[in-house]
């Protein structure tokens, strides 16, 4: 008894204090608000391993091996969750990233944009803005659970994004990136140039 009346206030201390931890969603049925937990890696933690098959604006790629966030070890990766292709938010974001690429990232990091698309929507979709880097399938959202990236509307996920520093440990979140701020580009800039001097 005594833990869960410490442990009530904490945890609306933290609901209120921690921008983009959790949502008000109205609850029609009490008409109350309730909240929606977002739970993913945080800043100093070891980045969650995966492997997904990926497309590029060249072709989609299945023979070849998946893209596995281990093998990017030694290399800053930024991981770009996005709920679906072609929807204007989404185009938005990945244009200015492609616009921006050389200023935002450079050629030193590795970018991924993380989707429930399959293959072919992924290809399309990077094929129809040129991106110069590649795109994701996550089709059973498994990585983008573990991300805390998906949606609680099946086959979308959240726009997040994360950057991964070189050994491989979380630098960067932002949970709530706001595909048509310049604040958040701003932002998602300066933790890749905090990636690269390993702060």
């Amino acid at each position: 008894m005594r833990f869960q009346s410490l442990l009530l206030p904490t945890l609306g201390a933290l609901l209120t204090a921690v921008p983009g931890a959790a949502q008000a969603a109205p609850d029609s049925a009490l008409g109350r608000p309730t909240a929606v937990l977002v739970d993913g890696p945080r800043v100093g933690d070891r980045a969650s391993d995966f492997s997904l098959p990926w497309a590029a604006k060249d072709g989609a790629v299945t023979t070849e091996p998946w893209f596995s966030l281990s093998a990017q070890r030694g290399k800053i990766v930024v991981l770009a969750f996005f709920p679906r292709a072609f929807t204007p938010g989404c185009t938005a974001e990945l244009r200015t990233f492609t616009e921006q690429y050389a200023d935002l990232f450079g050629d030193d990091v590795v970018v991924v944009g993380i989707s429930a698309d399959s293959l072919e929507t992924q290809q399309r979709f990077a094929a129809s803005l040129g991106l110069p880097f590649r795109l994701l399938s996550d089709q059973d959202q498994r990585v983008a659970r573990a991300y805390g990236s998906a949606s609680d509307r099946p086959g979308y996920n959240r726009r997040t994004v994360y950057v991964i520093d070189r050994k491989g440990e979380v630098s960067y979140t932002d949970l709530r990136f706001r595909a048509l701020e310049p604040d958040s580009y701003r932002d998602l800039d300066r933790a890749v140039e905090d990636a690269r001097r390993g702060r």
